[in-house]
């Protein structure tokens, strides 16, 4: 099976640049990878849907209408550049150690400096 590399990663600060909620921000705390490059992210405070629940006794949970986020396709958000404050699409660096790093494409500078 093909993995896939996604260029946007759980926790990352990202802009919504499409859809209802266009120009939003928000971190990923959630990600469903899919092969055919469809994949989605779960955006903090973004795409807030409201889903009907029934009652479940045994774990003590009321019935009712809540409150959600749901799944916003990946071509929907930018990486936020928190140095720029906008938008940026993401690129790759190979260090002299070898390592893989990610950086924003406008600037250059490293996303994942601080990651080991």
């Amino acid at each position: 099976m093909k993995q896939v590399k996604l260029k946007i990663k759980k926790g990352d600060q990202v802009a919504v640049i499409a859809g209802k909620d266009k120009g939003k921000m928000g971190a990923v705390i959630g990600i469903k990878k899919e092969l055919n490059g469809r994949s989605r992210l779960l955006v903090e405070g973004v795409n807030k849907v409201k889903k009907h629940v029934k009652p479940n006794p045994q774990k003590g949970e009321p019935g009712g209408i809540q409150e959600r986020e749901a799944y916003l396709d990946i071509s929907n958000v930018k990486i936020f550049n928190p140095i720029t404050h906008k938008s940026d699409r993401v690129g790759y660096r190979i260090l002299e150690d070898g390592r893989k790093i990610r950086c924003f494409k406008s600037s250059g500078e490293m996303i994942d400096a601080d990651k080991g």
